[in-house]
């Protein structure tokens, strides 16, 4: 199931690039994402890969990515090994000068199936996870435009 939310952000988008384009700062603001380690030299380009320790009420899990788009001040995407999904930022320039951010989780090649079994098992199942997701999209953007805004999160 594919997911999109997106907002309007008072910034440049140079100044919205340089949140949502460091991978290490998303656990500010992801409900999900507790931390994220870079596997590289510490920058984020195609082929970077990274950890993510994710957090689910007691839950804690980590998951494995990989950038598998990135173009500066435009587009970030990467794909999450354990459960094939692919999550992505595009920035686009509003018409005031702001930046319209667009956060998408697409998954072209499907849910894996340990995904979907832990999803059931152990998340609540695919309906109440999907949910917490959508919830989780909407919290992060908010937080990223609170940040790009300057304003106390």
């Amino acid at each position: 199931m594919d997911l999109h939310d997106h907002v309007t952000i008072a910034a440049s988008p140079a100044t919205v690039w340089a949140l949502v384009g460091d991978l290490t700062r998303m656990a500010e603001w992801s409900p999900q994402v507790d931390s994220t380690r870079l596997s590289d030299a510490g920058t984020t380009a195609e082929g970077t890969r990274f950890t993510n320790r994710n957090v689910h009420g007691e839950l804690a899990w980590i998951t494995h990515g990989e950038v598998v788009r990135h173009e500066p001040e435009r587009h970030l995407a990467f794909r999450i090994e354990e459960n094939w999904a692919v999550w992505s930022f595009a920035l686009e320039p509003a018409a005031d000068g702001g930046t319209v951010l667009h956060q998408r989780r697409t998954t072209p090649e499907g849910i894996s199936p340990l995904s979907l079994e832990l999803t059931e098992g152990y998340l609540g199942g695919l309906d109440a996870f999907t949910d917490t997701l959508r919830t989780g999209m909407r919290t992060t953007l908010a937080g990223i435009k609170a940040s790009a805004e300057g304003a106390p999160r």
